[in-house]
């Protein structure tokens, strides 16, 4: 006489069947969600990395041009100032 009755001995192969028949479903499903996460971040690195190139381009446009303009103009007015009265003056 068996011990368990054969209904819960069907009843406990059929799920184990069951989730030994799911496994290789969830665990491709576990990495696609894994990839497509991964994706996700490699993008917003790119666009982040992106960003901060801009800003360092731009701020090096900036100082560029702090430069040219501040240049001392100073000493070319003086010139400009000399050339002028030389030539207005009589010789």
């Amino acid at each position: 006489m068996p011990l368990v009755s054969e209904q819960v001995t069907d009843a406990v192969t059929q799920s184990n069947v069951k989730v030994v028949g799911e496994a290789p479903a969830m665990a491709m499903g576990n990495v696609y969600q894994s990839l497509a996460h991964s994706h996700g971040l490699m993008f917003e690195n790119a666009v982040n990395a992106q960003m901060h190139g801009f800003t360092n381009a731009q701020a090096a446009s900036t100082q560029g041009v702090m430069q040219i303009y501040s240049v001392d103009t100073i000493s070319d007015s003086i010139a400009i100032a000399r050339m002028i009265s030389a030539s207005m003056s009589p010789t």
